[in-house]
């Protein structure tokens, strides 16, 4: 019989699988005509439940570091709701559907992944796309996606002064912390990058052990 945990799982993966997917399918659309890129904005939607991957991770739910988890979340909502969000005008780049192009697959992905590894029902090639797909998708949703979004947003940001009566108290503005957000944006991301390879190896090479074995 399925513990609680488990049957939490289930339901929290396959929920998040079907949420990205209909996003997923939402974007398609946009693929013929550039000028209907600007919906790709409305498949965002509100980030901030995320943070439960963080707790899931916390609490030893789920075998993730709970830094990694946490950064993945704040980055993310930060994207979306502290830029994407208030600055209309790079709604419509093409930057942030491909944002949301590699965000969807990989999680469409990632969770269909988790939700069948819970039922101990996971096809082993849905395993090798879980460990293989982010190669070319997490590069892509960074760089012509997330920086070139931030980096678009940095003229906007400061003829409107955003924020500054919060980063005004600590003598700063929110121009000078997205430029030095877009600064260590790569060393973050690649702490992450280099987590999932690391992971890549021991999924990967445990499977293909089990196969020579049999």
């Amino acid at each position: 019989m399925a513990r609680p945990s488990q049957l939490y799982l289930l339901s929290y993966n396959s929920v998040q699988a079907l949420g990205w997917f209909v996003a997923l399918l939402r974007l398609l659309p946009c693929l013929a005509p550039p000028s209907s890129v600007h919906s790709s904005y409305a498949v965002a939607g509100d980030l901030t439940w995320a943070i439960l991957e963080t707790i899931h991770a916390a609490i030893g739910l789920v075998h993730t570091s709970p830094l990694l988890a946490f950064l993945q979340w704040g980055g993310r909502t930060h994207f979306v709701l502290a830029v994407i969000r208030q600055i209309p005008e790079v709604q419509s780049s093409p930057s942030v559907f491909i944002t949301f192009m590699a965000w969807s697959i990989s999680e469409v992905i990632r969770y269909s992944h988790y939700a069948l590894t819970t039922l101990k029902v996971c096809p082993p090639w849905l395993t090798y796309l879980r460990y293989t797909a982010f190669i070319p998708l997490y590069p892509i949703g960074v760089g012509p996606g997330e920086m070139w979004t931030m980096y678009q947003a940095l003229p906007f940001v400061k003829e409107r002064k955003l924020y500054s009566g919060f980063f005004g108290k600590f003598s700063m503005s929110y121009h000078s912390f997205l430029v030095a957000v877009l600064a260590v944006y790569p060393f973050l991301w690649m702490k992450l990058y280099l987590h999932v390879f690391k992971q890549r190896r021991s999924k990967l090479g445990k499977t293909g052990g089990a196969k020579k074995r049999a």
